[in-house]
């Protein structure tokens, strides 16, 4: 199965940059901006970020939103989206901070004065530090905090943005602090990830309750819509699959998608995930009327991340060394094509492939991709004798293959709206700070985060003028 015939998109389709708060603003002291997650685990132990890069370093993009926005409008990109950082909007008493506030107010009126419209993400991996301190998303108070502070943005910006989000990749945080333990605070266990994950849903739903309720009394622009953004990454497994590998592919797809995309279309959570994990011993910490609460989550459209499938198997034991419940091992594909870098399968037709389920079992669902991208350990080996960093080589085949699966996907009937590119401009990035770089612009941290553009860049111009994918 090939996409390569499709390399036309329609005339409507967006395309845009993906970016977040925490990843590009800096500043992170200033204008009373609290403690974040980021600041507390780069504060105990900057020797975990890669060149001791933390949380302070951005991509300075909170003094330069004015020319990053100009690269975006050059580069022919129509929208973007970033996020609001909780801990600068609101202060340590659940507050409006006037001086976040204002900061945002003319981030937003510097894109629109460039052409460029804002989709605004309510968080990335970024509560503050003392919520987190008084439990987290497995607190109420916590919840009750978000979607307070998810009221006061709406009422804040509800005439100036369109386009809303709830969460960035709400499956992320689950697994990446609360069951692999590789995030801070590091920790391995099964259920409790879970249980962040249900307050994550119920967070959500609060909020768009409150985003349905402030855009009926009209502080909430009539023609706004809310959604969710997730990495739906589908899952696969081996070709012969027996009963147990085709039930790892269940829960799998359970745990990590469906749980989502049920919430947010049906507000409820998908009662075959619920009911194996009760089996298992694993129950969520249900409190009456949580129903109705989840019943508010159901969104007017999606955000997609993608990149990469979970290729899974049958688990070789019910039970790891944590005393976890196992439900799939990692099933290793013999052809499975990698970016050594980032240690991720490179399979674009994996976007073709969520495109057809959600046409099939979410047809009535308006989505875009809102991240994908190619993060690349070593971009500044390809510097060319001119200075700049030709990276035509990986960055543009990647690219194009996942648009031209997008197309096809189009073609056969997917409800695909748009596109946006993770980093444009090369961010820091979590643990790993600098170390993979994504952008079509470099930022040259010798040269004060000076913008340079890589020759990729010349192609991208090229794709969003045209909708045509060569």
């Amino acid at each position: 199965m090939s996409a390569q015939a499709h390399n036309q998109l329609p005339d409507d389709f967006f395309f845009g940059a993906a970016l977040s708060g925490p990843q590009t603003e800096g500043m992170w002291q200033a204008q009373g901006k609290l403690e974040n997650l980021w600041d507390l685990w780069s504060n105990q132990d900057i020797r975990a970020f890669h060149n001791r890069v933390g949380s302070y370093a951005g991509n300075d993009m909170g003094a330069r939103y004015e020319q990053d926005f100009a690269l975006f409008h050059d580069l022919g990109l129509s929208s973007c989206r970033t996020s609001i950082q909780w801990s600068r909007l609101m202060d340590a008493d659940g507050q409006l901070n006037p001086e976040g506030a204002a900061f945002y107010h003319k981030l937003f009126a510097a894109a629109r004065e460039a052409g460029v419209e804002v989709f605004v993400n309510l968080y990335h991996f970024d509560m503050p530090a003392y919520l987190f301190r008084r439990g987290g998303w497995e607190s109420r108070e916590a919840i009750e905090a978000y979607a307070s502070y998810a009221r006061a943005a709406f009422a804040e910006f509800g005439q100036e943005i369109e386009h809303w989000f709830t969460f960035n990749e709400p499956i992320v945080e689950p697994e990446q602090r609360y069951e692999h333990g590789t995030w801070y605070p590091f920790v391995r266990d099964f259920a409790r990830a879970r249980c962040v994950q249900y307050g994550i849903s119920l967070a959500h739903s609060l909020a768009v309750g409150a985003f349905r309720e402030l855009q009926a009394s009209g502080v909430v622009r009539p023609d706004a819509k809310i959604g969710l953004i997730n990495c739906f990454a589908p899952p696969y497994t081996r070709e012969d699959p027996s009963e147990a590998d085709l039930e790892a592919v269940r829960m799998t797809d359970g745990l990590c998608n469906r749980w989502w995309l049920d919430l947010v279309t049906k507000g409820a959570l998908p009662a075959d995930v619920m009911e194996t994990l009760a089996e298992r011993g694993v129950t969520m910490p249900v409190r009456p009327g949580d129903d109705a609460i989840l019943a508010q989550g159901v969104v007017d459209w999606l955000g997609f991340n993608y990149y990469q499938p979970r290729r899974v198997q049958a688990p070789a034991q019910d039970i790891d060394e944590y005393g976890n419940p196992c439900f799939a091992d990692p099933y290793v594909w013999k052809d499975a094509v990698m970016n050594k870098s980032r240690g991720w399968e490179i399979y674009p037709k994996g976007i073709y492939d969520f495109a057809m389920t959600m046409t099939r079992d979410y047809p009535d669902l308006e989505w875009f991709v809102s991240e994908n991208g190619i993060g690349i350990e070593e971009d500044r080996a390809a510097r060319t004798a001119d200075g700049a960093i030709d990276d035509t080589a990986y960055r543009v085949p990647f690219v194009r293959d996942h648009l031209r699966w997008i197309a096809r996907a189009i073609d056969e009937g997917a409800r695909c709206r748009g596109y946006h590119y993770w980093g444009v401009i090369d961010c820091w990035s979590w643990n790993n700070a600098y170390k993979n770089r994504y952008g079509f612009v470099e930022v040259d941290l010798t040269h004060d985060y000076e913008r340079r553009l890589k020759a990729s860049a010349s192609w991208l111009r090229e794709v969003t003028a045209t909708h045509v994918i060569a």
